[in-house]
């Protein structure tokens, strides 16, 4: 049977979506429709991410096109969301504009697999079919390029409106910049805080980013001069923690934890991350050993009233993919694939009720008496 467009719109219109008693193509539920030989391929746009209808709606409409056109067709349906804004329209259309979401990764000390996790949940967002972006700030010890990869290659220059614009590198569907496009990997970065700062600001002001739903900040461990540079150029939406079980990774994540939450900066804090919260040999994906504490990012987090987003296990696979610059999270059904892919739907969903129930956020203005907003 020959496939067509108007043929699948026509076996979706079947397909009712509960919450509105209408018809998915009615309400234009559906987007990107493609069709390659026997495969049709289309994106289901849910009202949100954690929609309790997500499950049945794709089987609903896998059937509906299998029964217009029978069991021969290879059905891929992409169930998403469209993604609120956190920022105030004015600072969208001055200050990165096009970008809906800035998300800090943070950590209060080195060694946690900050970058891994970043890199990981950059690409498990790409995949649920967001626009995301990715920004290496650690200037002094840029990991970015090499977990994508992508370590030789250099960004080129773009003129928008008369002003030479900086092309972020893509890979696995996510834009990357990185100070370390722009040094030598052997060479030390020797650079004071000033001159740090003034790099990083031209990365994020110079760059086309054009549209996304998430723009990502790698940040280096601690709370430094880094951290304050980026809440005075930038409105971020909310910060990512990303701390290890044991109790002197939690003295310092409190740290990091706080100064979000500090009332002249007030980022919104969306969540931990307990990231090798227990190490699993992948020839034996039941068994945990917990070698750096047990549950130490889930006590922190009941005890400071912290979303626990997930707890990520220790596998050597991630190490290896580390290396050779594979994101873990592209094998889709590995242990440490869904772990992160489930990191991001709960990210994904922090930030809709972020969105949903706090102010947008402003960018903090640092005078000689504190911080303030603006």
């Amino acid at each position: 049977m020959k496939y067509s467009i108007d043929g699948v719109l026509e076996a979706l219109s079947r397909v009712n979506f509960p919450e509105k008693n209408q018809d998915i193509v009615s309400l234009n539920m559906v987007e990107a429709i493609k069709i390659a030989e026997n495969k049709i391929s289309f994106s289901i746009i849910l009202p949100q991410f954690n929609s309790p209808f997500k499950k049945s709606l794709e089987r609903a409409a896998k059937e509906a096109i299998i029964q217009k056109f029978g069991t021969e067709v290879e059905v891929d349906i992409l169930m998403t969301a469209k993604v609120s804004v956190g920022r105030i329209d004015k600072q969208l259309e001055e200050v990165l504009p096009g970008v809906k979401n800035i998300i800090a990764v943070a950590s209060g000390k080195g060694g946690v697999g900050k970058s891994t996790i970043a890199t990981n949940l950059a690409v498990a967002l790409a995949q649920t079919g967001a626009k995301v972006g990715l920004l290496d700030a650690d200037v002094y010890g840029p990991s970015i390029p090499t977990m994508f990869d992508v370590e030789g290659e250099r960004p080129f220059v773009k003129k928008v409106n008369n002003k030479d614009m900086i092309v972020p590198i893509e890979s696995y569907g996510v834009k990357l910049l990185s100070i370390g496009f722009f040094v030598k990997p052997e060479d030390a970065l020797l650079w004071r805080g000033s001159i740090a700062n003034s790099a990083l600001k031209q990365l994020l002001n110079d760059s086309l980013w054009e549209e996304l739903d998430y723009l990502l900040l790698d940040l280096p461990p601690g709370t430094g001069d880094i951290h304050l540079t980026l809440v005075q150029s930038i409105p971020i939406t909310g910060a990512v923690v990303v701390t290890t079980p044991q109790k002197v990774a939690l003295a310092d994540v409190h740290k990091a934890v706080s100064m979000f939450r500090n009332d002249k900066i007030n980022v919104p804090v969306l969540g931990l991350v307990e990231n090798m919260a227990w190490f699993t040999p992948e020839e034996l994906p039941n068994n945990k050993y917990y070698i750096f504490g047990k549950d130490g990012g889930l006590d922190f987090a009941k005890k400071y009233d912290v979303n626990l987003l997930g707890q990520i296990p220790l596998v050597q696979s991630v190490r290896e993919d580390g290396d050779r610059g594979r994101p873990s999270v592209v094998d889709k059904e590995s242990i440490i694939g869904k772990a992160f892919a489930d990191l991001a739907a709960n990210v994904r969903k922090a930030i809709e009720e972020r969105n949903s129930n706090l102010a947008p956020t402003q960018v903090v203005q640092v005078t000689n008496e504190g911080c303030s907003t603006k």
